[in-house]
């Protein structure tokens, strides 16, 4: 379930990068206004990403999820009735104010459902969707858009995550209320996975504030590392059919037969990273360890992208594209595993919210400023900035995160810095 809400997440939300070349035709949109809409995307998605985590923790993963859900689908069907730039915005907007929810309340999920050993590969098959959904975009978008135009391609996609909405609502309850599990399975659940209010540490009484969260060291080196490495995936989603259409001279249907390659990739990223950090820990590696060694290995993968804008082919290119979103892919999965690793339940959510807040940030900005930098220059340093910030991110986890950090949550109840 929760793979096909970050599928369905990502195809709602790259939906419009497939059809920007006649969305923008339509209404008359040069490429800084549609950088423009991208950010003010982003904006909603950057605040209410911190404020989501928050939502989740005090409605519970059932609720919450159920109601982000609900507000991104009816706003991906809003922009099937858009008349205008105005209008695009409006519903982009409301899009990206909805869509992080699915972040803090899935990571939520996985804290109940799974041991520290499992919660990567956990989170990597969750994470998979979001590569799934930008596999079949360019298909199911583009396919929707060649027979019923644009808008229906908005319309069907909104309708998939309603129909998600009512399985969700039958099937999922936490483990200690869930009608799926018998007595004696849920006795030998919680010898793996104790209740939340089990696994506290000594003198917690409850979340604390915002505030005093981003001034957690473990909470403010996600925000940051968060900040410059987003906009990455950010740029591959939302430009990447753009590139192809204007640089490298595919037309829509050949968007819909190759732009899903990429993702493809990603999705393996994403799995193999949580497979992997989990296969280093039975093995004896400590516990940030494994998570930090598993981010330098996609971190090295991810400069690869520094040679794609001179590629002499658009398969090369593709090629150099296939390795960012796969280092993304081994990165991401075990940084949002990270705030499961430090918190306690009643904090991750908001953890997580608060560093995708820094996420969305970072990518608020690369949107203004690629806009802009495509319009007036070309493609170059774009690819240049995605080739270095992992690299230099990695360095950043290592240094202000340190093993000690991992060891018995200890830190996870006081309030300093360093």
């Amino acid at each position: 379930m929760l793979c096909a809400a970050t599928l369905l997440n990502y195809l709602d939300r790259q939906a419009l990068g497939i059809v920007s070349v006649d969305i923008r035709r339509e209404f008359h949109l040069s490429e800084q206004d549609y950088g423009g809409i991208l950010s003010l995307f982003l904006f909603a998605y950057g605040v209410m990403y911190a404020v989501s985590g928050y939502i989740v923790d005090r409605l519970g993963t059932r609720r919450g999820f159920a109601i982000f859900i609900l507000g991104w689908s009816g706003a991906q069907i809003l922009h099937g009735i858009a008349q205008g730039k105005i209008s695009l915005a409006a519903y982009r907007f409301l899009l990206g104010a909805a869509e992080p929810g699915a972040w803090p309340a899935a990571a939520r999920a996985v804290n109940e459902w799974f041991p520290a050993q499992q919660r990567a590969l956990a989170m990597g098959i969750f994470n998979a969707g979001t590569s799934l959904g930008s596999m079949l975009a360019p298909i199911v978008v583009a396919s929707v858009t060649l027979v019923w135009g644009w808008r229906a391609a908005f319309v069907a996609t909104g309708f998939a995550g309603l129909a998600w909405l009512v399985l969700w609502l039958i099937l999922y309850q936490p483990p200690a209320r869930n009608r799926f599990l018998r007595p004696s399975e849920y006795e030998q659940f919680r010898k793996l996975v104790p209740a939340p209010a089990e696994t506290a540490p000594a003198g917690y009484s409850r979340a604390r504030s915002w505030t005093r969260l981003a001034r957690t060291r473990g909470c403010w080196t996600l925000m940051l590392t968060r900040f410059f490495t987003d906009p990455v995936i950010y740029f591959v989603i939302f430009w990447l059919p753009e590139y192809l259409r204007k640089e490298r001279g595919f037309d829509l249907e050949m968007v819909r037969d190759y732009a899903w390659v990429p993702f493809a990739f990603g999705g393996v990223g994403y799995v193999a990273g949580g497979w992997f950090s989990g296969r280093l820990m039975r093995a004896g590696w400590p516990l940030g360890g494994a998570r930090k060694l598993t981010m330098a290995a996609g971190a090295a993968c991810v400069p690869a992208a520094i040679i794609a804008p001179v590629a002499p082919t658009a398969a090369l290119a593709m090629v150099c594209i296939c390795f960012i979103t796969f280092g993304h892919g081994l990165w991401a999965v075990n940084l949002q595993t990270i705030p499961t690793d430090l918190y306690p339940d009643p904090e991750v959510g908001a953890v997580t919210g608060l560093s995708g807040a820094g996420g969305a940030l970072g990518g608020l900005l690369a949107q203004l400023g690629t806009g802009y930098i495509v319009t007036h220059f070309s493609y170059m340093p774009i690819f240049l900035l995605a080739g270095l910030v992992h690299p230099l991110s990695a360095a950043l986890t290592y240094r202000l995160l340190p093993e000690r950090y991992f060891d018995g949550r200890a830190h996870r109840i006081s309030d300093s810095t360093i």
